[in-house]
């Protein structure tokens, strides 16, 4: 009876998180459908699911109009330059206040975290006149510093939570031993971390390359990303559904194959000790 209770407990659970699954994913779905379609069929009322004339008249478009490789490589730039950046400041930092805490370690953790809560919206005049005072507006190294900045509280915490998992036994035999700071990071922790510097990366570059606001609001041309992509297929004449499908499907396909390829890398990394 336990044993049938626990089996049908199972078969619940396994339907619920299949239904949460295929809820999440429909938008993406009917996104890259929609792309297929022609202008008229995509704001057809009812909408047309599976039986339509599937064209690639969107895609031609796009890359007619666009220089998608362009912004490709914005993002590209944009999202591995700030997370690497972030990684360089972020690891001495959860370092530090995991293995040599203060007193002030919990406070200024919590009020990195509340930065996050801030409004970006709050704060985007000051850095706006800041970036045409020092000639960063529509610069990828000035966009790429804001992005760092704005997902480095993200990155700390999940490093410092990781790096509280690894026992500090292990850190003061390699200083009995003579390790020093460098050693210490780069052979000892960096190893034993990748796990969870692995799963912050991946996080990082997705979050990265999934920032609108900030695109929209520093850059113009030179370091639109494909955020500014999508953005460009709004205009005075109207939405265009199918065409604006398109690009938002050639905007996340690349993120969605690094998903996909890195899923078991992610989960592990935030399942065993990045965030718990």
């Amino acid at each position: 009876m336990a044993r049938a209770v626990t089996t049908n407990r199972k078969m619940i659970n396994t339907a619920v998180a299949w239904l949460i699954g295929l809820l999440i994913f429909f938008p993406i779905l009917w996104t890259i459908l929609t792309s297929f379609k022609t202008e008229a069929q995509a704001i057809a009322d009812p909408p047309i699911f599976l039986f339509f004339d599937w064209t690639l008249e969107n895609y031609s478009v796009v890359q007619e109009r666009s220089d998608y490789m362009r912004f490709l490589w914005n993002s590209i730039f944009l999202a591995g330059g700030s997370t690497i950046l972030g990684l360089i400041i972020a690891v001495p930092a959860a370092w530090s206040m995991a293995f040599v805490p203060s007193k002030r370690t919990k406070d200024i953790l919590l009020w990195m975290l509340s930065t996050k809560m801030l409004p970006a919206v709050g704060v985007l005049y000051p850095i706006y006149l800041l970036f045409i005072q020092l000639g960063l507006l529509d610069s990828r190294i000035g966009l790429t510093i804001v992005l760092m900045l704005i997902n480095l509280p993200i990155i700390v915490w999940m490093l410092y939570t990781y790096f509280k998992e690894i026992p500090g036994e292990i850190l003061e035999a390699a200083r009995m031993d003579g390790a020093g700071l460098k050693e210490e990071l780069l052979y000892i922790l960096t190893p034993m971390a990748i796990p969870g510097i692995a799963s912050t990366m991946l996080l990082n570059f997705i979050l990265a390359w999934n920032e609108a606001f900030w695109t929209l609001n520093l850059t113009a041309v030179n370091a639109a990303p494909l955020t500014a992509f999508i953005a460009s297929y709004s205009s005075p004449e109207g939405l265009f559904f199918a065409k604006l499908s398109a690009a938002s499907t050639m905007a996340i396909a690349p993120i969605l194959i690094l998903g996909w390829f890195s899923q078991k890398q992610l989960v592990r990394g935030l399942t065993f000790g990045a965030v718990k």
